[in-house]
Formats: C-alpha cells, sequence, structure tokens
C-alpha cells in the first residue's frame, strides 16, 4: 500500500481539500462550497474522494485547517489541526521556496504573510471588515450585471480607471452607483474596483509591513487578473500567482501531518450522523460557551472552556 495524507481547509465561503502522496505531489483535488454547513461540506469531498482514489492508497495522516478547523479535525479524527497562516505558508513554500511575500484575499477575510529564509516572521489578518474580499466583489458583480468571474478581464479593457472608495463595503457600494450614475463607462467602473481593492489592501492588511520580492497573490480573489494588475501597478514588480493557489492551505497541513503519529483513516465516517451542541458552564465567571461535537449521539470532543471545570460540563 502507497502512504497517502488528507488536508482539508474549511473556510467560511468555501472548503478544499487535498490528498497528496509522500514528495508532496497533489494526488486529488476537490473544491467546493462550504453554504454554511462545513460538515456537510467535508462529507460531499470525502466521499469524493473515496470513489477517486486509488485502492492502493491508504491515507495515513489528516490535517485541518481553516475557520472550522476544529470542528472538522474532530470528525476526521484528524492527527493535527493548524492555523491558516503555518498552513499557507508550509504549502506555499513547498512549491515556491524562495517567496517572501503572500499576499491573501479569500471569500471573507484577507492576510498577509511575510517569510524569511522559509520561516514565518510576521503576518496580519482582516477578519472584521468584507470590503475587497470574494464575497464583496460577488455582490458589486451582481449589482453592475456583470459574472464576477469576467470581471478581471473586462478590468483589462479599461484605459481609465474610475476611483472607487473601497475602504468599507457600504461607502464602496455608494460610490460605485454614484459614479455609475454620472456616466462612466463600466470597463472604467470595474476596473477602478479593482485598483481600489488592491489599494484597500495594502493600506489596510499590509499597513506598516515591509513587502518583499518574490511574491505571490493567492485566495479566491488572485484569479481576477484585474485585482492582480493593480497590485503589479501599486508595488511595481511582477506577482506570482498559481492555479492551485487556493489549495495552500490544504496542501499545508497535509504536508504537516506527514510529521504526525500515523492514523487509519475510514473513508466510511460519511455514514455517521455527526452534530454540534452548546452550553454555557456557569462554574465561574468566565461563563464559558463549550461546543461539544456529536457522532451518532456520543460526544467526542468539546472545546470552548478557558478552565479545568469546563471540560467536563454535560452538552446536551
Amino acid at each position: 500500500m502507497k502512504k497517502a495524507y488528507l488536508g482539508v481547509d474549511i473556510g467560511s465561503i468555501s472548503t478544499k481539500a487535498v490528498i497528496i502522496d509522500e514528495n508532496n505531489k497533489i494526488l486529488l483535488s476537490k473544491y467546493l462550497w462550504t453554504e454554511g454547513n462545513p460538515i456537510e461540506a467535508v462529507k460531499k469531498i470525502i466521499n469524493y474522494f473515496k470513489e477517486k482514489i486509488d485502492k492502493d492508497i491508504k491515507i495515513v495522516g489528516v490535517g485541518t485547517t481553516g475557520s472550522a478547523r476544529k470542528l472538522i479535525g474532530s470528525i476526521l479524527n484528524a492527527n493535527i489541526v493548524k492555523n491558516e497562516i503555518t498552513a499557507h505558508a508550509i504549502g506555499t513554500l513547498s512549491k515556491y521556496p524562495n517567496i517572501k511575500t503572500i499576499l491573501e484575499i479569500g471569500g471573507q477575510d484577507s492576510k498577509i504573510i511575510l517569510i524569511e529564509d522559509g520561516i514565518v516572521i510576521d503576518y496580519a489578518m482582516n477578519t472584521l471588515c468584507a470590503a475587497g474580499t470574494g464575497a464583496f466583489l460577488s455582490s458589486q458583480a451582481k449589482r453592475l450585471g456583470v459574472n464576477v468571474e469576467d470581471f478581471g478581464k473586462i478590468a483589462l479593457m479599461s484605459n481609465n480607471p474610475t476611483p472607487i472608495a473601497a475602504r468599507c463595503t457600504v461607502f464602496a457600494e455608494s460610490d460605485l452607483v454614484h459614479k455609475a450614475q454620472m456616466g462612466y463607462h463600466k470597463n472604467d467602473i470595474i476596473a477602478g474596483l479593482c485598483k481600489s481593492i488592491a489599494l484597500n489592501y495594502i493600506n489596510n492588511v499590509a499597513k506598516g509591513k515591509k513587502i518583499k520580492e518574490p511574491i505571490i497573490f493567492q485566495g479566491g480573489v488572485s484569479k481576477n487578473i484585474g485585482v492582480k494588475k493593480a497590485f503589479e501597478e501599486i508595488l511595481n514588480t511582477k506577482i506570482i500567482t498559481d492555479e492551485e493557489g487556493h489549495l495552500m492551505g490544504a496542501l499545508g497541513v497535509a504536508i504537516l501531518s506527514k510529521k504526525e503519529k500515523e492514523i487509519d483513516f475510514d473513508f466510511n465516517i460519511t455514514d455517521y450522523h455527526f452534530q454540534t451542541n452548546s452550553n454555557f458552564c456557569g462554574k465561574c465567571p468566565n461563563n464559558c460557551e463549550v461546543i461539544a461535537v456529536m457522532k451518532n449521539g456520543l460526544i467526542i470532543d468539546t472545546w470552548g472552556n478557558r478552565c479545568e471545570r469546563g471540560k467536563k460540563i454535560s452538552v446536551s
């Protein structure tokens, strides 16, 4: 049997997963919308892999990352659960060992990761405002009556991008409508929106950070060639993108799982019924909200407690 490793990156908008071999080569990958239900999203992915994987391959390591990493880590019996910063850095460095800056814009958040000699030395995340994210772009595309997938190529058709205030989603939408009413061409408005997203990122997420080359742009928004071009113009340098850039978090956590104790992964895990319940501890002033993961009605994991008292709480 050949050993393989599963990495799952569960975000609020999308869920990404890969199966890699011992040389970090991606054997299988899957991307789908989370749709507010990470458990069902991961079940779909596991069933997909179950159908596609060669019979002589055995999963001996599972890693999870992303906003729902603890939940899915419990369900998949992961041997490692890691934050997005580490996972994205490890995944990226496995393909681009000389990278020094990772720019990442996802569905609902953004991050910057600075690397020196293969080690993360600094990072910043923006999770409080959706301005400039994939969700923001999708809403603006709908407002303008175009497919978000066409945003980039439409932006490249403009020679005079319209200035758009994109620091806040509310102001951006208001400014976009105002510019359209003033008679600006749609191409120029879209190009201006792409430029404003890049500027907003540089002035907020990357504020105070020393961006060094080589630079790679990742996340769903990196597929937008208009935003990539805007970054290149602002930073006055070429920026790398990768067709598998959206998989870097999943790839990184799969690689990290190789360093942990091997497990016996069962694809039939999708046959079980999983649910989460919560309760407030009330045993000290913290009054922690304890989350429990249930497998066929039995608790398999809990978290959320800030002291030992919360570990023994009954969650129903």
